[in-house]
């Protein structure tokens, strides 16, 4: 067993990511005594396991506790490891909301992708696969929509090969698809309200809710999603 979970991490280390159909991952996620030892591991080195329901991969990402010595050792925090300038984040955060929210929306319903309507015994089967779920959007219809906001053309198709790069992108023709990354290494809990009731409220045509920090944000007329963090790969 130990060298299994060795095994597993450094394979997860070279690879960035591995399949969850992978022998060695489906023991991560189904055999307790194994995942305890392969998180008590991890752990000692300042690192965790990450997988999620939804996503068809998982990787290593760096504990909470070990962000602030790896990423506040320069004069400036970095907000993440990928080189990403601010605008780059900002279209992750786009290319999040317009690909994996729809995806999960259809993978609670059991819906795949190229269906119209819901399966009305699909609630008994699993949960489908990001890639029977996943949809991507266009890139014509992203620089339409999001160009002038994002550095135009020129500076998203230079964002976006980044994000291809690291994984949290694909590109095939005109679309944009999910990568291994993109549901994987987003702060979903922090952001998935913030994101949906703020900053792309209108896109989603969702009212947000009069909470007393929605109240006091339209007092000030702005949207702050800067604390929204993109947890850090194994590299």
């Amino acid at each position: 067993m130990t060298e299994d979970a060795q095994i597993l991490i450094a394979r997860l280390l070279a690879h960035q990511t591995l399949r969850r159909e992978d022998k060695l991952v489906k023991r991560a996620l189904s055999d307790e005594i194994f995942r305890t030892e392969l998180d008590t591991r991890l752990k000692a080195c300042g690192m965790k396991f990450m997988d999620n329901v939804y996503a068809d991969y998982v990787t290593l990402a760096l504990t909470r506790d070990s962000e602030s010595k790896v990423f506040g050792t320069k004069e400036t925090w970095q907000n993440n490891n990928f080189g990403l300038a601010r605008d780059g984040v900002a279209l992750l955060v786009v290319l999040w909301s317009l690909i994996i929210l729809p995806k999960r929306e259809r993978q609670e319903a059991h819906q795949l992708a190229e269906e119209d309507q819901n399966d009305m015994f699909g609630k008994e089967k699993p949960l489908p696969r990001a890639e029977d779920t996943s949809i991507g959007i266009s890139y014509r219809a992203l620089l339409a929509d999001f160009g002038d906001k994002l550095g135009k053309k020129t500076r998203m198709d230079m964002n976006l090969g980044q994000l291809a790069r690291v994984g949290f992108i694909e590109r095939k023709g005109d679309m944009i698809l999910e990568g291994p990354l993109l549901d994987l290494l987003m702060d979903t809990d922090t952001l998935k309200d913030r994101i949906i009731n703020g900053a792309l409220s209108d896109i989603f045509h969702i009212p947000a809710p009069r909470t007393p920090a929605i109240i006091a944000a339209d007092t000030v007329n702005t949207v702050d999603t800067s604390d929204g963090e993109i947890a850090p790969d194994a590299e």
